[in-house]
């Protein structure tokens, strides 16, 4: 007996619905999982068979065309991220970054001008300072907390807003819907980088965001092996932006796309599990004498927490937390005696991650950073706690012993 159909997504709980939803097994012939395709040229049956798709394309249809464009696979995870994120279209680009350029590029030309959060990603910030600059593209950072008060920094030439909420290094929890509200009382775009709650985590078009972009590297593919972006829009936006991609030729190999839905399989158990471990591993930080603050904002207490639980509907493995000011040979030792943490850039897989930063040095002057001391990122990733607590606890003794040598 063949297997039925699984219900309309509609009906279906996000777990479930990445089980079963993203595709049929019976139009694949009973495989549950779809195919990786990696193909360049799309062969036609004759000249109508074109032409039809052509159409179908200029209509803004997903329909085969050429390598680029997209194939089955690439278009029933991109329906799939959408639905889970309650946008209109999703989209695949090559890197987080390229995700994030491609979204903020769509709506802006010479002499605009765009609203950009302090606390965003640090390459989106390079992107802003010194390609969009060179292209004649005017930015203002804000406070990352200003909420509603973003009208006083809107001028009439403001085509977007560029929100991350939390930010990924300082963690601050943004008031979307003010800021929304605010922007398209404007005309302008209100852009956010979601990739620290994943789509099960913020629905960002729910809170009045326009356009939604991802490091699918991180969460989305979980296992750290591929470079990915995700970009989501309204139906409203969807067209610029998918022109926008299309224009610069961007695709992803059917290889990292097999991995996106390999990840997706898993994506509800891998974050319930960072969820828990990060919050257990920063409750049992935030008791240690030599930090002065754990920055996650899934913390009671910790900074952005109302917001958090008034929006969100759960928490990634990434915070960070701030030293009380100590010698830099103490902190150094802390960081570098870590055994089950990686010193490494990115986040979102199955290992732990350290990094540490300076956010007075990436940040403009429009908001303050007011610790002190060193601060470092963490990503909790699906080990034992009790391991990790107890790495921490062998590196917090390496510094106390170089503190006192100090």
């Amino acid at each position: 007996m063949s297997k039925k159909s699984p219900p309309a997504s509609a009906d279906l709980q996000p777990e479930t619905f990445l089980g079963h939803g993203i595709v049929d097994p019976n139009a694949l012939g009973g495989f549950v999982n779809p195919p990786t395709y990696r193909a360049s040229t799309i062969v036609f049956r004759d000249l109508a068979d074109m032409e039809s798709r052509q159409r179908q394309i200029d209509a803004g249809e997903d329909i085969v065309w050429y390598g680029r464009k997209g194939n089955p696979t690439s278009f029933a995870i991109a329906d799939a991220l959408a639905r889970l994120e309650g946008g209109y279209k999703s989209t695949f680009v090559s890197s987080g970054l390229t995700a994030c350029a491609c979204a903020i590029q769509a709506f802006v030309s010479a002499g605009d001008h765009i609203l950009v959060s302090d606390s965003v990603y640090g390459p989106t910030r390079h992107l802003v300072n010194h390609v969009l600059a060179r292209f004649g593209v005017d930015a203002t950072y804000y406070p990352p907390t200003i909420g509603a008060g973003i009208e006083a920094l809107m001028r009439p030439n403001t085509r977007v807003v560029y929100t991350e909420s939390p930010g990924s290094q300082t963690m601050e929890v943004q008031d979307i819907p003010a800021i929304a509200a605010v922007a398209h009382a404007h005309g302008a775009v209100v852009v956010m980088d979601n990739t620290w709650a994943s789509p099960l985590y913020f629905k960002p078009f729910a809170h009045g965001v326009d356009v939604s972009v991802h490091a699918g590297t991180k969460y989305i593919v979980g296992h750290s092996d591929a470079m990915l972006g995700l970009i989501t829009a309204n139906r409203e936006q969807w067209d610029r932006l998918r022109s926008q991609v299309f224009a610069y030729g961007l695709c992803v190999s059917g290889d990292d796309l097999f991995l996106a839905q390999r990840g997706l399989r898993t994506l509800p158990l891998r974050m319930e599990r960072h969820w828990r471990s990060g919050i257990a591993v920063a409750d049992w930080l935030a008791g240690r004498p030599e930090v002065e603050a754990v920055l996650h904002p899934a913390l009671p207490g910790a900074p952005g927490h109302a917001l958090w639980r008034r929006d969100f509907h759960g928490a990634s493995g990434l915070f960070s937390i701030v030293f009380k000011p100590c010698a830099p040979a103490a902190f150094r030792g802390f960081v570098d005696s870590l055994q089950l943490f990686g010193l490494g850039f990115s986040w979102g897989g199955f290992e732990s991650l350290k990094m540490p930063f300076n956010a007075r040095y990436q940040r403009s002057k429009a908001s303050d950073w007011s610790y002190a001391g060193p601060a470092l990122r963490l990503h909790i990733g699906l080990e034992a706690v009790a391991d990790l607590t107890a790495d921490l606890e062998q590196a917090f003794e390496v510094f106390a012993r170089l503190a006192a040598a100090a």
